[in-house]
């Protein structure tokens, strides 16, 4: 446990030093992972750290320092160095922290750690992995190989103080199992995977059905071909519908804004999706991925409503990107352990529909069903969006066979103008989360 009187010290000696304000975090945690591949163990790592990162103002100019050592000593120099930094730096007018009224920490209990992740050994962790990978390779004798298999956990607390007199700290614990299995049938070898991520052990799913499902999304895309190019509705599965919020969060954060370098700068209170988008980021759900009592400035998290049917009603900002904007703090502050803070999300999410997968599926005469999507070609300035893509050809409401070496085209404006429909099945796979949906036209493009 990190004892939180360290980073109010820092912070009272900065300003006894000379800082008009400061801020100080620290954070502890232990990691541990273990990868197996082919029935053996390949590795394992398990290691801890401690560090302390301290930002400073002297009248608007900032700096910022970073250490390991968490003695008198180390805390000393890591004050002497911010205060140093910021000596050399350039004033920048919209340096500072948040206003006292808007600092706080929810006090309920957001279900963010779990011990039961300390109660499974190293020796159970890779059986785990192991069994998890012998599901997938026994489920088919057409999964001949495999990228292996991992057991992932984390145990953490952060700690954060500023010189408006906030203190607050938070434990966070997660775990992760996962396997990518390989299938060989005549000239067609593929692969795929699948994970379960919770925040407690008794919450994963088990080995074998993470297993079975990456076998089962590998095996159906043996056989792949490319199709015609061709304008046809398109269908995200929910792994790859998560992408596109990624999207929308960087089309929708503050610094992009303020930059005008976003296809929807300048389009608060206006239409800019279909009636069926509602986008809404939410840092109080518990028990999941994207939750803190506060976020990296001190401010309470909240449930901010990003897009409501169609129609853009907020940024996501931090208290720099708000005052050069004009507007308010959303509670959205990211930062490492040092540095100015950027914008994060909590739990983004494109809220679910009515109708189920299958349903959606149906409604599709001729289409493409998206399970991946490779590389990053999307310009958020523009909106131009291109990527490479694999999936499952849909034939009068059913899938008739899997395509690869594709590549889907639009623009996001007309994307989020284009989504039909939103699926029923909206989960949490970490903090980011889509359901499956349905955008009218594409251009897809193969031979």
């Amino acid at each position: 446990m990190i004892d939180a009187e360290l980073a109010t010290q820092a912070v009272q000696s900065a300003l006894d030093s000379g800082a008009r304000d400061a801020e100080c975090t620290l954070a502890e945690g232990e990691e541990f992972s273990a990868r197996v591949r082919m029935r053996a163990l390949e590795t394992v790592t398990d290691a801890g750290s401690r560090a302390a990162g301290l930002r400073v103002l002297v009248g608007r100019n900032v700096g910022c320092s970073y250490t390991s050592d968490l003695s008198s000593e180390g805390i000393r120099k890591l004050v002497a160095s911010a205060l140093e930094i910021a000596a050399i730096s350039s004033e920048d007018p919209h340096a500072g922290l948040p206003e006292p009224s808007e600092l706080g920490s929810l006090t309920t209990d957001l279900a963010l750690y779990s011990d039961d992740i300390n109660t499974i050994d190293a020796s159970r962790r890779i059986e785990q992995a192991l069994e998890t990978e012998e599901a997938a390779l026994s489920a088919d004798p057409r999964i001949t190989n495999s990228n292996g298999a991992s057991f992932d956990a984390v145990n953490g607390e952060r700690v954060f103080a500023n010189s408006r007199g906030f203190v607050g700290s938070y434990r966070v614990s997660t775990c992760a199992l996962s396997t990518s299995p390989v299938a060989r049938e005549g000239d067609s070898m593929e692969r795929d995977y699948w994970f379960s991520y919770a925040r407690s052990h008794a919450k994963l799913e088990s080995p074998a059905a993470i297993g079975r499902r990456a076998a089962e999304r590998t095996l159906r895309r043996l056989g792949a071909r490319k199709v015609p190019t061709q304008k046809v509705p398109v269908v995200f599965d929910p792994m790859t519908a998560r992408t596109l919020l990624g999207n929308i969060f960087e089309a929708v954060e503050g610094e992009a804004i303020y930059r005008n370098a976003s296809f929807l700068a300048g389009k608060a209170g206006q239409r800019v999706a279909s009636e069926n988008v509602t986008i809404i980021d939410d840092g109080t759900i518990p028990g999941l991925f994207g939750t803190s009592p506060f976020d990296d400035e001190g401010v309470p998290t909240r449930r901010t409503v990003v897009i409501d049917r169609g129609v853009l009603r907020s940024y996501l900002l931090n208290s720099y990107t708000a005052r050069k904007l004009g507007l308010r703090t959303t509670g959205n502050a990211a930062r490492a352990i040092t540095g100015n803070a950027s914008i994060g999300h909590g739990n983004l999410f494109l809220e679910k529909g009515e109708r189920s997968p299958e349903e959606i599926v149906k409604s599709v005469r001729r289409g493409l069903y998206v399970t991946e999507l490779i590389g990053t070609g999307v310009n958020i300035v523009t909106g131009d969006y291109s990527r490479g893509a694999a999936g499952l050809w849909i034939e009068n409401g059913e899938f008739a066979y899997p395509v690869s070496e594709i590549t889907i085209a639009s623009n996001l404006r007309q994307m989020l103008m284009d989504i039909e429909s939103a699926g029923s099945d909206l989960e949490f796979r970490g903090s980011v989360a889509a359901p499956t949906l349905l955008i009218r036209e594409m251009t897809v493009s193969g031979q």
